[in-house]
């Protein structure tokens, strides 16, 4: 019995520049083949009416170019057997679980304006056949989750499936989340480890593959979790398989699809069935729905009631009893989630009891009325390689409710469409049979479309459109910026470009050119739906090329580093992108080095290139270097120093010879060759080598390794002739033990043209530290200071300049003098200098009759010019600083003037003592002078009538004591005690000085009392006169 074989067309349309698989790049990753045998041919289609031609690579390289594809005129490549083997499929154990340059790359090129195309891959052989449709870039993403159908039969000729290809270097891929007893083809035969991580480049890939012989592969992939740091692209599904509950292999057939990432999943389909006979007990329609989140719930034809929920990873089967009849045997079904999922519709071809149902899937596109207007167009659709015969297909349609559709150009029947989706009444769905050629599918509102059918032992089908319900940007032209232009899919109404969130200004066009790297998002609309944002796309800056011309001798490590940019080099992002012709690199990732070794005996140039990035996570910087090599023989020559001596030696700095060329080259310097030879007595400071005349050694090693010898000859200057000097210099006036010298005039020798640096001390004048900055003027003590004289060739020697300050000579004859005011005296300089210059204008040595004042003269020693003031003082003034009167006694309290002093009464008669007794009553003038004689000073003072006893009795005698008389003096105090020293009465200008023997108004009692009069004498003097006593005061009545 024939088996009937089911190949399932998948068209991705992407939203994102392109229309899922309508694109202008594609990528196509392999597959791991449990049964073989089969031819692979790529069928090319497009809407474009400007022929344009597509290039085809595997790992770079372009191995087909496809001329002339355009619109009404599809393309074909049938790859050879050897072909298919390198480039698409592998079916050895040995290269699954490993890195292989596996996989397609197809890329438009040309001058149309619009170069996107469809592109399927397409296998068939003799019971088996598969029609697996690139996506573009919309299939392009960095998480997926594997969808093999579940293996209902143990046999080593079924298997799942899954390749990643990778579109950029150093792309890290890793594969978790399956069943922990999966036995994988070339894995371990036991203990499968939890995850495996790959490192792929642009254009590599990894199989991964596991044999239905093991029970826990037969369904202990599905679910499992693939990972990339970068975007990949997934092939998934068994070759062969067969999921029919028949528990058979009859019927098992190539079930593959091209995954997409998770991003463009969603949680609302509807699926039409194919053609299955209706009796078929084995299941082998329905559908394979996979989470990728936990507690998904999935609902069936609008039921309020799930039918599953599931977790992240986990899968469910709708059985194909889930299928209504809507008329005219059209059967569809509608299928809702939570969250977004995986579905593919699981299918298969028999029309009747009497044939075997073949098997097949295809990921079902999430509806939305985002999805294309329009499928435009499907080239050769009953095509097969090397196929010839007829064949059996239909064409289904899903479609928004009310929409006008036609199929190249002309309108289904009624018998054909529309027909209600259970559960959703916004969308329709149709069939059209007998379906051939190339299909253009229209309809004015949103449409996905889908073939399936066959001949004999095989058949095909598929979705067209759909597989993204939001927009993505992706890389219209270019890669990075300058040049990058980004593009969203050009059907909707309206667009607006963001950069890191913010709108940006005039960005209003389904293209951009970024200027800036940066997270772009795109917002686009159409009528009735509502407004949608793209997922965010990260620009990045073009890698930076560079160019390194080296000499290389005997090989050489370079240090991995970026030219501009200050990012940190991310050392495990090294590869090497061209080898070299004449030589090897290795790559050492752990030191970020790349070593270059020629081969054996080679002379000449070589090239190789590498390229890295920096450790940025998002917006990295990335370089790429071409290394262009001249392989050389390393020369050396000898060279010489000359320095200037200094007590016999000289100081030279070896690292300025030049002794080759070489790059790179690593310089040792020796005392003798020997040494060097040897490797001892190294010189270990060769920047201040100290030595006399003679030769060293430098020995040259190359990066390589290369050694080589040269010697450094060392000569001497001619020094300076030098000799000390000494220098004088008068005191300043202002700082005495200071002299101003002129340093440039001091004879150290040198000769002509010689340059000279002044230095406060030796040990400055050795190190070149502190130097004088303005010899002509400086001002010292008496010391010693330093000069170095420069040669003309820049030798110098050190000399001693000794300072000597001549110090200021002072009289020690003339001195300050003492005379009375109106005196004069004579000043005398004292003999022995040179001249005299007086403040008068005298220049003698003695200056007469010259009173109370301030004068100087200029003395002149050795030239020098001391000047020398002298004061003549007036005598201190004799003061009388108190006169106290005790009755008719008077004594006077003198300071100032120059002891002894005299005193006298009338200005001729004079006494030692400051007494005077007897003081007549009334006004009376006193004389003090002092040792010194001067004019006396006179005071007068008023001696009071002084009254002892008064008897208040208003009889007119003594009724008062009275100092009125005194009321003129200056600051009068006149106070009255009791013998307890109570003051009884305070005289004031208001009692006028006088006391009548009451306090209060009541007389006091009959006894002493004691009063104090004092005042200051209101003349020049100002003395101050105290007067004391006693008064009897008797009361009569």
């Amino acid at each position: 019995m024939k088996k009937q074989l089911l190949l399932f067309f998948l068209l991705v349309l992407s939203l994102g520049n392109l229309r899922a698989q309508f694109d202008t790049d594609h990528y196509i990753a392999p597959y791991f083949a449990s049964t073989t045998g089969y031819t692979h041919g790529l069928y090319f289609s497009t809407k474009s009416t400007t022929p344009f031609n597509v290039e085809i690579y595997n790992n770079g390289t372009v191995v087909h170019t496809i001329t002339g594809l355009s619109k009404n005129n599809p393309q074909v490549w049938i790859m050879t057997t050897a072909q298919a083997q390198q480039y698409i499929f592998a079916s050895a154990d040995a290269d699954a679980l490993v890195v292989t340059n596996r996989g397609l790359y197809t890329k438009a090129v040309g001058t149309a304006n619009d170069m996107r195309y469809f592109v399927s891959l397409r296998l068939r052989q003799s019971a088996h056949g598969e029609f697996l449709t690139s996506k573009g870039k919309a299939g392009l993403g960095l998480q997926f989750y594997a969808a093999p159908a579940p293996l209902t039969y143990n046999s080593s000729s079924m298997n799942f499936t899954a390749g990643v290809l990778a579109t950029e270097n150093n792309t890290t891929v890793t594969v978790s989340g399956y069943n922990a007893g999966i036995r994988f083809v070339n894995g371990p035969a036991a203990n499968t480890p939890p995850s495996y991580t790959f490192t792929l480049n642009k254009g590599q890939s990894v199989l991964i593959a596991g044999e239905a012989n093991f029970a826990a592969n037969q369904t202990g992939f599905i679910g499992a979790k693939i990972t990339a740091d970068k975007p990949i692209s997934m092939t998934n599904g068994n070759a062969n398989g067969m999921f029919g509950t028949a528990n058979t292999t009859s019927g098992s057939d190539l079930i593959l699809d091209q995954s997409v990432p998770v991003e463009r999943l969603g949680n609302t389909f509807a699926m039409v069935r194919s053609l299955t006979y209706l009796a078929d007990a084995s299941n082998v329609e329905g559908g394979l729905v996979v989470a990728k989140e936990d507690n998904t719930q999935i609902f069936l034809n609008g039921s309020a009631t799930a039918a599953a929920t599931i977790n992240e990873g986990e899968y469910y089967r709708i059985l194909s009893n889930n299928y209504i009849n809507q008329g005219n045997n059209h059967y569809n079904m509608y299928i809702s989630t939570s969250k977004p999922v995986y579905l593919y519709q699981l299918l298969g071809t028999g029309t009747s009891a009497a044939g075997t149902n073949t098997a097949g899937y295809n990921y079902i596109p999430p509806l939305s009325c985002y999805m294309p207007r329009e499928v435009d167009e499907i080239g050769f659709i009953n095509q097969m390689p090397s196929h010839t015969g007829s064949i059996n297909m239909k064409l289904n349609i899903l479609t928004e409710s009310g929409a006008t559709v036609t199929v190249n150009g002309v309108t289904p029947t009624a018998v054909q469409g529309p027909y209600p989706v259970t559960g959703n009444p916004n969308w329709v769905s149709y069939d059209v049979p007998n379906v051939t050629g190339n299909l253009t599918i229209v309809s004015n509102k949103a449409l996905t479309a889908g073939i399936n059918g066959g001949y004999s032992t095989a058949g095909y089908g598929g979705y067209f459109a759909g597989f993204s319900s939001v927009p993505a940007i992706v890389k219209q032209t270019g890669e990075c910026i300058p040049g990058l232009i980004l593009a969203v899919d050009d059907i909707y109404e309206t667009y607006q470009w963001f950069l890191n969130g913010n709108p940006i200004a005039g960005a209003n066009t389904f293209q951009y050119s970024p200027t800036v790297p940066g997270v772009y998002t795109c917002t686009v609309s159409i009528s009735g739906c509502a407004p949608v944002t793209t997922p965010e796309y990260e620009v990045f800056p073009c890698p930076v090329n560079t160019t390194l011309d080296v000499n290389v001798c005997g090989g050489r490590t370079f240090d991995v580093e970026f030219s501009s940019s200050t990012q940190t080099v991310d050392l495990n992002s090294i590869v090497i992108t061209s080898q070299p012709a004449n030589g090897t690199v290795a790559v050492d990732n752990l030191n970020g080095t790349i070593t270059y070794t020629p081969n054996a005996g080679y002379l000449g140039p070589d090239t190789f290139t590498y390229a890295f990035q920096s450790t940025v996570p998002v917006f990295f910087d990335s370089e790429s270097v071409t290394v262009n090599i001249n392989v050389v023989l390393l020369e050396t020559t000898d060279d010489a120093l000359i320095a200037c001596p200094f007590n016999g030696v000289a100081t030279y700095d070896l690292t300025t010879t030049d002794v080759t060329n070489y790059p790179g080259a690593a310089f040792n310097y020796y005392p003798t060759l020997t040494d060097a030879q040897n490797g001892t007595n190294e010189i270990l400071v060769p920047a201040a080598y100290v030595s006399a005349a003679g030769n060293v050694f430098v020995k040259v090693t190359t990066p390589e390794g290369c050694v080589d010898y040269a010697t450094i000859t060392l000569s001497f200057y001619d020094q300076p002739a030098l000799n000390d000097a000494v220098m004088e210099s008068c005191f300043i006036a202002s700082s005495p033990v200071t002299g101003e010298f002129d340093l440039s005039t001091a004879n150290v020798g040198g000769g002509i043209g010689a340059t000279k640096h002044y230095f406060p001390s030796l040990t400055d004048a050795l190190n070149n530290t502190n130097q004088i900055q303005n010899p002509f003027v400086y001002l010292s003590s008496s010391t010693e200071v330093f000069v170095r004289v420069y040669t003309a060739n820049g030798c110098y020697g050190i000399a001693k300049i000794t300072l000597n300050v001549i110090l200021p000579n002072y009289s020690s004859v003339l001195q300050d003098k003492v005379i009375c005011i109106e005196d004069k005296t004579t000043l005398d300089a004292g003999p022995g200098f040179e001249a005299y210059e007086w403040s008068t204008g005298a220049t003698t040595q003695t200056i007469s009759n010259v009173g109370v004042g301030e004068y100087w003269v200029i003395l002149t020693t050795d030239g020098c010019k001391t000047k020398q003031t002298v004061r003549v003082h007036k005598a201190p003034e004799v003061i009388i600083n108190n006169i106290d009167i005790n009755n008719n006694t008077v004594t006077l309290t003198v300071t100032g003037g120059q002891l002894p002093y005299q005193y006298s009464a009338d200005g001729i008669n004079w006494q030692d003592s400051n007494i005077f007794t007897e003081v007549p009553r009334g006004q009376n003038t006193f004389y003090v002078k002092d040792a010194l004689d001067c004019v006396p000073v006179a005071v007068e003072i008023t001696v009071p009538n002084l009254v002892n006893v008064i008897t208040p009795n208003s009889d007119g005698v003594n009724d008062y004591v009275d100092y009125s008389a005194l009321r003129y003096k200056k600051n009068l105090t006149f106070s009255v005690y009791d013998r307890y020293g109570i003051k009884v009465h305070e005289g004031n200008k208001n009692n006028d000085y006088r006391w009548d023997g009451r306090v209060a108004d009541k007389k006091v009692s009959t006894g002493t009392y004691w009063y104090h009069i004092s005042w200051t004498e209101p003349d020049a003097t100002s003395a101050p006169v105290t007067y004391k006593g006693w008064i009897l005061v008797k009361n009569r009545e």
